[in-house]
């Protein structure tokens, strides 16, 4: 199953057609996508081999992010090893860098986000979002807490990031729009093996990141373990899960994103965001 936020209703999604799951279900299911992960079990039954026959074309001007005010968005640092040597960090990971992106940085898959400087990072993340409430959930049943899986950008101003004697992760990571998700979120039975999913990103079509997501040191199940020993994962929640090697901060020279351009941020059997970067007021570049 794929759903979607299509001209901000619920739809479920084949090709470039939606069905709108308010008048299809007669009214048993809310227009609002935030609404459905309270009932995503009962949701996933209906949907369950559901005719698309009513669906409609609709266009990506109407796209929107298929989960765009979670209770909680969870995000997690260092979760492939090629990233942890490319960001100098020496010491063996044991357990999950956490930190968090504030939901007013949440954006949809191809709207445009202003850079408010000129050292903005890139980081093509799987995302997953909770169908199941869960707390102190088992590593072996993290995955039937999963309602799907998403394409996420952990879009991150480094200066902001990193300034200071303790770096402000959360803060560096959630200006406006440095959140984009979606097209649309895929149920994890749509998988053959939602362990292995290839996951890129490339500016103006240059290939910036490329890789698997098999190399998570944390997987999606264990992160859901992890997170649920402390706190309880509510319907709905967000977890961006690491990204690979690849990122500007890690270059010979540093390299980060230039007003312009058009960021490309692709996961195997999900779909792409397409981003269009402008600057911000007092940035180089801008109009």
């Amino acid at each position: 199953m794929r759903m979607g936020r299509i001209g901000g209703r619920l739809a479920l999604l084949h090709g470039d057609r939606a069905l709108d799951v308010e008048k299809a279900s007669d009214g048993r299911f809310a227009a609002e996508p935030d609404r459905i992960f309270e009932r995503w079990d009962e949701f996933a039954r209906w949907a369950e081999g559901r005719s698309l026959d009513d669906a409609v074309p609709f266009s990506p001007a109407q796209v929107g992010a298929p989960v765009l005010r979670p209770a909680q968005v969870f995000a997690i640092g260092l979760n492939y090893q090629a990233h942890v040597s490319e960001a100098g960090v020496r010491p063996k990971i044991t357990s999950p860098a956490v930190f968090t992106k504030f939901v007013t940085s949440i954006t949809g898959p191809y709207d445009t986000v202003t850079l408010p400087s000129t050292r903005v990072d890139w980081e093509v993340e799987l995302v997953a979002v909770i169908g199941r409430p869960g707390h102190q959930v088992a590593e072996k049943d993290g995955w039937s807490h999963v309602a799907g899986l998403t394409v996420g950008q952990d879009l991150s101003e480094r200066t902001v990031q990193l300034e200071g004697p303790v770096p402000q992760f959360s803060l560096g990571k959630s200006y406006p729009g440095f959140s984009p998700i979606g097209p649309s979120l895929v149920s994890v039975d749509e998988f053959a093996d939602p362990d292995d999913l290839a996951l890129s990103c490339a500016l103006d079509g240059e290939v910036l990141q490329d890789g698997r997501t098999k190399d998570l040191i944390f997987s999606v199940p264990e992160l859901v373990a992890r997170l649920s020993a402390v706190v309880p994962l509510l319907p709905g929640d967000v977890i961006f899960t690491g990204t690979p090697s690849g990122v500007g901060m890690g270059r010979d020279p540093e390299r980060y994103l230039p007003p312009g351009g058009t960021l490309v941020s692709t996961i195997e059997g999900i779909g792409s965001l397409s981003n269009r970067l402008v600057a911000g007021p007092g940035v180089q570049g801008a109009a």
